[in-house]
């Protein structure tokens, strides 16, 4: 079995075992701590928001739907049907479109550039949850999707989040119940360096335009009744005119 084959039998048990219900997932918190944040660093930034917009690792749909509130095209893309179903099921009305993807595959990315032409791609912690040999040919399809106009903003965990991710899957009582279905299927997050992701975007040929960094909240609370937030960074990038 090849590492994408495994990823993504990995990623079809999680999201068939998945419940329904918003917030059931580790990271599927509201888009008003998310994507709304994350749109107003990256809009403005922007050289044609009437690109089609591509949320790549769409998981639910949660954020692809409130990005189609804002945007005129929106395509959600992910790896494993399963998650597919769960983001039509949620979105009778068809706010926006879904596709079966798989980032790492070259000619995939290059197909559907060649159907929808330069898009804005927005993307939350999907390398972290990669393979590492298969973070770069990722990149390299954000690039493929970008073109020559669009932009990519990508968000990922911090180096910060790896102790915190640590104790809370070492806690005495087990990992908190909404992050053990990760753990369970194999998917547990992986480390990213944090210089790592501008280095894979040079790589591909983009160029990092505005960074910084953010809390990135999860739907899962402390035994105190806080929800949990983990350190992460977000890069804005694209091809210089």
């Amino acid at each position: 079995m090849s590492v994408t084959s495994r990823y993504r039998s990995a990623w079809e048990g999680f999201w068939r075992e998945a419940p329904d219900e918003p917030g059931a997932v580790f990271w599927d918190a509201e888009p008003v701590v998310t994507a709304a944040v994350h749109v107003a660093l990256f809009e403005p930034h922007l050289t044609d928001p009437g690109l089609p917009l591509v949320d790549l690792g769409c998981g639910n749909g949660t954020q692809t739907r409130f990005l189609a509130g804002r945007f005129p095209r929106v395509l959600g893309t992910d790896i494993a049907e399963a998650a597919l179903d769960h983001a039509r099921h949620a979105d009778p009305a068809g706010q926006a479109r879904y596709r079966l993807l798989d980032a790492a595959e070259k000619s995939e990315a290059e197909a559907l550039h060649a159907e929808l032409g330069d898009a804005n791609v927005y993307m939350r912690g999907v390398l972290h949850q990669c393979e590492p040999d298969d973070r770069q040919p990722v990149i390299d399809a954000v690039a493929t999707l970008v073109g020559s106009r669009g932009r990519a903003f990508l968000v990922e965990l911090s180096e910060a989040a790896r102790p915190v991710l640590g104790g809370l899957a070492q806690s005495p009582s087990g990992p908190p119940p909404k992050l053990a279905p990760v753990f369970r299927h194999g998917i547990a997050p992986g480390e990213v360096p944090d210089a790592a992701v501008p280095e894979y975007l040079r790589n591909a040929g983009l160029t990092v335009l505005a960074s910084g960094d953010l809390p990135l909240t999860t739907t899962e609370s402390t035994p105190d009744g806080e929800l949990i937030v983990l350190p992460s960074k977000w890069v804005l990038a694209g091809r210089e005119s």
